[in-house]
């Protein structure tokens, strides 16, 4: 049926984000027990014992809205970050932050530059802009930095840079990145999502929050849904020049942080002993993925996040399949502009383990169970 209401026509140049099916219907449609999901890049340790906790003991006041201006949040984040209050804008998720910044600074036929494999909703949110996202392929599933610079025009209003890099879990360098901030013209936004920024264990990582003052272009993303494990609750911000930050205060909804995300993240952030540990377990976790593909030799992108992007050799799609049949779900790579690639969780001892034993299994049969 074609329907008369007819939508904007940047909307029609959106694909809508594929979601996967829910661990019930793979349980039912597979005959399993039970399924391990790796596809989503969420903590698998989950959140910090203290926001359980906090959710058996409260509750009571949920009829009231929500402080829409995040105060106790905001001075927490402060505190913890030692960056100005009046710098931070939080946003259901890091996704409406960058959505803010879209709506508030570009205008129909502005440009924005990003990767070709990132995080979607860069594009998306151009789009909806009327923008032109301006494509950059990666290097070695890494930003081509200077190929950015080389896309400049003076239609450019925005370049996004995905540090560590979803889907491929890659970073550029502490040196690269630097001298690309200051290359970029001062008039032209600079956002530094740094979404797995707590997984990073390499010296060779720039830290972008000390740069704010001498930058007044650059954009830092943050969020609670990775390593905090407030996936959930959709709780992000961005820390930034005041001046921009008042303007995305204008075109922001009033109530979008909700109470109970609000108060998880305050706890969240207070419990740095279970950051740490996390921090820790993933890392054994990721050299110990990273060691078992070497003796497989197959490669693999090297990451700095809670995720790793292994090049199988078979079609994504099949791998994947087949490793549902087994009780895992991951994430193809054929969507991801990588078709012989999975992206994986990385994930408990057990997880891990079980992961590369099917993995193994896939590739010795030809994907046949």
């Amino acid at each position: 049926m074609t329907l008369k209401f007819k939508t904007r026509e940047a909307v029609t140049h959106i694909a809508p984000y594929v979601l996967g099916k829910t661990l019930g219907d793979l349980q039912k449609e597979h005959g399993l027990s039970s399924i391990r999901k790796l596809s989503e890049n969420e903590n698998i340790y989950g959140c910090s014992p203290k926001v359980k906790q906090w959710f058996k003991e409260n509750g009571s006041d949920l009829f009231l809205y929500p402080d829409g201006a995040a105060v106790d949040l905001s001075q927490k984040v402060s505190a913890f970050l030692g960056v100005p209050k009046e710098q931070i804008v939080f946003g259901n998720g890091s996704d409406e932050v960058i959505r803010l910044l879209t709506r508030a600074y570009l205008s129909a036929g502005d440009e924005a530059v990003m990767a070709d494999v990132t995080f979607p909703r860069y594009q998306t949110n151009v789009f909806l802009e009327g923008g032109t996202p301006v494509i950059v392929p990666l290097v070695n599933g890494t930003h081509d930095l200077q190929g950015m610079l080389d896309h400049i025009t003076p239609k450019t209003k925005l370049i996004f840079v995905c540090n560590p890099n979803n889907p491929t879990g890659t970073i550029v360098g502490k040196k690269e990145l630097l001298q690309f901030i200051e290359s970029v013209p001062s008039h032209i936004l600079v956002v530094v999502d740094e979404a797995y920024m707590e997984y990073v264990t390499t010296d060779d990582y720039l830290e972008t929050l000390p740069l704010l003052s001498a930058f007044e272009n650059l954009i830092v993303l943050r969020t609670f849904s990775k390593i905090y494990g407030l996936a959930g609750l959709r709780v992000g911000f961005g820390v930034m020049n005041e001046e921009i930050a008042e303007q995305l205060r204008k075109v922001k909804d009033v109530f979008n942080v909700n109470t109970v995300a609000q108060k998880s993240a305050i706890i969240a952030l207070e419990d740095q002993a279970f950051i740490r540990e996390c921090t820790h377990k993933n890392e054994q976790g990721r050299l110990y993925l990273e060691n078992e593909f070497d003796r497989m030799g197959i490669s693999y992108f090297t990451t700095q996040s809670n995720f790793i992007m292994v090049d199988t050799g078979m079609n994504g799609d099949t791998v994947s399949y087949e490793l549902v049949k087994r009780g895992l779900v991951v994430r193809s790579g054929t969507l991801l502009g990588y078709p012989t690639t999975v992206r994986v969780t990385i994930g408990t001892e057990d997880d891990n383990k079980r992961f590369v034993g099917a993995l193994e299994d896939i590739l010795q049969n030809g994907g046949v169970n």
